[in-house]
């Protein structure tokens, strides 16, 4: 079990992302949370690619200034729709955009996550397909005013308000949140974190 794995390493969350420090304590991990200031590359036009390169430059930006006997983790989470990337958003009118973009829809969630220990680094990823509600438009209007989407690719928070768009969900909960637990136990078994 992960905290059992971690229990005696010190875990460095490359992420300013309240989620996933929550992700982590809920269990039983206790992260020092040291964003990375690296500019995350928008130039890949593949979903998993792009995800798993923008985790794995925060991961590497942390992992350079740490003892090797830091567990560094990092995640990038974007949402692909319609054969479009889309990341958290610009302005408000571009995530209203967005959400108009997701209604009555489909769209993947990708997250790539990002471990590093002892010198080495395993980088993954996970999809999951979302499947939202028709919004009308005083229903984005609304949301937006709870300020929730403003961090959010793709300008919804699962886990939020914004859970009630959420028709249907195929796949990791956790992924859609920008943190899969599942994918996370795996790196760290293929690590040999013990």
């Amino acid at each position: 079990m992960i905290h059992k794995l971690l229990k005696n390493k010190k875990v460095v969350l490359a992420s300013q992302s309240p989620r996933r420090k929550e992700v982590l304590k809920m269990l039983g991990v206790n992260a020092l949370q040291v964003p990375s200031t690296v500019e995350e590359d928008l130039t890949l036009s593949n979903p998993s690619q792009l995800a798993m390169n923008n985790a794995k430059l925060k991961v590497m930006d942390i992992t350079n200034k740490m003892d090797r006997e830091c567990v560094v983790v990092g995640a990038d989470t974007i949402v692909y729709a319609n054969h479009e990337i889309l990341g958290k958003p610009k302005s408000i009118y571009d995530g209203k955009e967005q959400l108009r973009k997701l209604s009555n829809s489909f769209h993947y969630v990708y997250t790539g996550l990002s471990v590093s220990y002892r010198g080495e680094n395993i980088t993954k990823f996970l999809r999951t397909k979302v499947i939202f509600c028709e919004l009308s438009e005083t229903e984005i209007d609304d949301y937006f005013m709870t300020k929730e989407p403003l961090d959010k690719a793709g300008s919804y928070g699962i886990q939020g308000f914004g859970s009630q768009f959420v028709k249907k969900i195929v796949g990791d909960y956790f992924n859609v949140m920008g943190f899969p637990i599942s994918l996370f136990y795996e790196i760290l078994k293929d690590l040999g974190v013990e």
